[in-house]
């Protein structure tokens, strides 16, 4: 069992920057892919990005490319997104997620999921 707890969301306007935080606990951290979906009112919950549980490929949605970065800590047990540059359209719930795969990048990958945390983007 992994236990995911995300910090970090809230109001910044157009342009500004956020980093949200999902501390992990539980099984093995370091054995599990890491990532961050969103589901904005009213639409399904999509890909934002996946950082694998070893070095290698960082994967990001197109929407996210050029202005989110993930990262993560093994020694920490926490995983990273930075955004910035943020759009009206980045509007909605971010839920941290982990998964027992290689590669993280569809919702049916996961195995597990945070609580989720609101971000808003004023215009």
């Amino acid at each position: 069992q992994v236990q995911l707890v995300e910090s970090g969301g809230g109001l910044v306007q157009a342009g500004g920057s956020l980093r949200l935080s999902c501390a992990a606990s539980g099984r093995t951290f370091s054995s599990y892919a890491m990532g961050w979906f969103r589901q904005a009112p009213g639409k399904e919950r999509e890909f934002v990005g996946s950082v694998p549980w070893r070095v290698g490929y960082i994967y990001y949605a197109d929407s996210a490319k050029g202005r989110f970065t993930i990262s993560r800590d093994n020694a920490k047990n926490t995983v990273y997104l930075q955004m910035k540059s943020l759009k009206p359209e980045d509007t909605a719930v971010y839920y941290c997620a982990a998964g027992n795969v290689a590669v993280m990048t569809k919702v049916s990958s996961v195995a597990y999921w945070g609580q989720g945390t609101q971000v808003t983007v004023s215009s």
